[in-house]
């Protein structure tokens, strides 16, 4: 016979189980409740099959909240890569000589800070033949990023140290005859959001200001190889939107009272100013275009696939890009040059030479311009006039084309969906909260929104995607290179989602007293040829050369 403590015990049990069983009988999801679900999927199911999915709804809220414990972080890539590459499409497999600019009619200054906007070429000289040391101008450049970053609040952390040790060696192998191309002994700066050795990666956002992943990006580790001297890592608005971080609004050198736009602020404001030669930013839907155009300065989104991104803050896996900005345009090919590359470990890049002249003739060229985008009033449409005219002028037969038109904005729950998995962590602790930004186009919200987007919708958006890349590569067979407003109509996004790469060049003041710019884009895998159609038309336009006041 069993003892009293038995069945004391057992009772105990007994009771225990039914305690959880009912907790969790509380947290099971009835059919009462599934058509609050339908309204925000825009769906209607009949009361039958609401009860017939009870069990399978439960199910899946065991799965999520399985996947939940496991700890995933930013850099974790998804199983799943996206694929830029057309139906059809080959792969250019010849790589020809690059012909940079003659540089050596460069001459040093008597004045050291006559040297504040030089190109990278102009320096890349004086530096080979030892007119100045780079452990100089690194100093020259680490004394503007400390007098000017404060300013414009562009820069988070000033590498100096570093800098000063990338400087010396420079020095030592340039004076041993080791010189490494036109990059070596060259300041630059990066967006916060690649990750260096001894230095926090912030993402310009306050839950990650104190975050050290102490080791260097590829990109940095490429640069590093070119004899590149980092001396900061620059402001971005925070988690790659806009141009607020936890440190303030980045702004814009030539009207300090306003913002410098985003993400890629700091990288676009610092160039602007003078504070370094060139920087590097990234783009998911306009981080480089739209910070490059307010600063007026000329910036490279390459295709998607051509940098890699290993050590890089995710934000879309399937859309960010890594890009430079710089003075010129072919200061982005020096620094394009040295950046693209498979590098072992990101997955998504591919293998396709750069080839880049810095002479180009347009008569054999098929130019495009998307006619119906031009022909809309809009704040740079003087200015863009302005410029298809000049490219007419330098010999260019420009063809009218119209851009696919298959559900572009609608698609872009992608980047929403990707954004919100990026951050899951963020969201369901609650440390969004600690977000400068808080209203309803912040990311707290736009996080938290993309948790109800469908896993069916975000993959037959990515199926339009397809078929968007399809159509886009018909078009670009019958051109080489088109023009299109920077920030006017849908191609902005329609090629951050086909991943075409694209230089948007200076092009002077709008009516608004803002600045302009206009956008060249490419082929998939041509920066080389976009680069020198957008540096023929530069010259030729002539802003470029044209600084803001009070940075001289």
């Amino acid at each position: 016979m069993k003892s009293l403590k038995y069945w004391m015990t057992a009772v105990i049990v007994i009771f225990s189980f039914l305690q959880i069983s009912a907790q969790q009988a509380e947290k099971k999801i009835k059919k009462e409740i599934i058509p609050n679900a339908e309204r925000i999927f825009g769906l209607e199911f009949t009361d039958v099959e609401r009860d017939s999915m009870q069990d399978a709804l439960n199910d899946q809220l065991t799965n999520y909240e399985n996947i939940r414990k496991i700890k995933l972080e930013n850099s974790t890539p998804m199983s799943v890569l996206f694929n830029p590459i057309p139906v059809g499409y080959k792969f250019d497999k010849k790589q020809s000589p690059i012909r940079f600019s003659d540089y050596s009619k460069t001459k040093m200054p008597a004045n050291i800070n006559d040297l504040t906007f030089y190109s990278i070429g102009e320096l890349a000289y004086l530096i080979k033949t030892r007119e100045i040391t780079s452990t100089k101008l690194t100093q020259f450049y680490i004394g503007r990023l400390k007098k000017y970053g404060p300013k414009l609040h562009s820069v988070i952390t000033i590498t100096e140290k570093r800098a000063l040790e990338s400087a010396k060696k420079a020095d030592e192998e340039i004076s041993k005859g080791k010189y490494r191309g036109l990059l070596h002994g060259i300041p630059y700066g990066v967006k916060d959001l690649l990750t260096t050795k001894d230095y926090n990666t912030t993402w310009g956002a306050a839950p990650y200001k104190d975050q050290l992943i102490n080791e260097d990006a590829t990109v940095i580790k490429k640069l590093d190889e070119a004899g590149a001297v980092l001396c900061a890592k620059l402001s971005m608005g925070e988690l790659a939107m806009d141009d607020v971080w936890f440190g303030g609004l980045t702004r814009n050198p030539w009207d300090t009272t306003k913002g410098s736009s985003g993400s890629s602020a700091g990288s676009a404001s610092s160039v602007s100013a003078g504070l370094l030669p060139f920087a590097i930013g990234t783009e998911t839907w306009g981080s480089i275009v739209s910070p490059s155009t307010i600063c007026g300065v000329t910036g490279l989104r390459p295709t998607y696939g051509r940098v890699s991104r290993t050590g890089a803050m995710t934000l879309s896996w399937s859309m960010d890009k890594i890009g430079p900005i710089c003075r010129n345009a072919e200061d982005l090919a020096i620094v394009f040059n040295a950046i693209n590359g498979a590098d072992g470990k990101d997955q998504t890049l591919y293998d396709s030479p750069f080839n880049y002249s810095s002479q180009i003739g347009f008569k054999k060229l098929k130019i495009g311009y998307v006619k119906n985008d031009f022909a809309k009033k809009y704040p740079f449409h003087d200015n863009d006039s302005l410029a298809l005219k000049k490219m007419a002028e330098l010999g260019a037969e420009l063809i009218p084309i119209d851009l696919p038109d298959i559900a572009t904005n609608d698609i872009a729950i992608i980047l929403l969906a990707e954004a919100g998995a990026s951050f899951d962590e963020l969201t369901r602790t609650n440390k969004d909260d600690m977000l400068a930004r808080q209203f309803k186009g912040a990311w707290p919200n736009i996080f938290r929104a993309s948790r109800l987007i469908p896993a069916v919708e975000y993959i037959n958006a990515s199926r339009i995607r397809f078929l968007l890349v399809q159509e886009m590569y018909k078009l670009m067979q019958k051109i080489d290179v088109y023009l299109a407003p920077s920030l006017e109509g849908n191609n902005l996004l329609l090629t951050n989602l086909t991943s075409n790469p694209c230089v948007v060049v200076p092009t002077g003041f709008a009516k608004d007293g803002t600045l302009s710019s206009i956008t060249f884009m490419g082929r998939l895998f041509d920066e080389g040829k976009v680069i020198s159609v957008a540096k023929k038309f530069q010259e030729a336009n002539g802003f470029y050369i044209k600084h803001p006041q009070g940075f001289n």
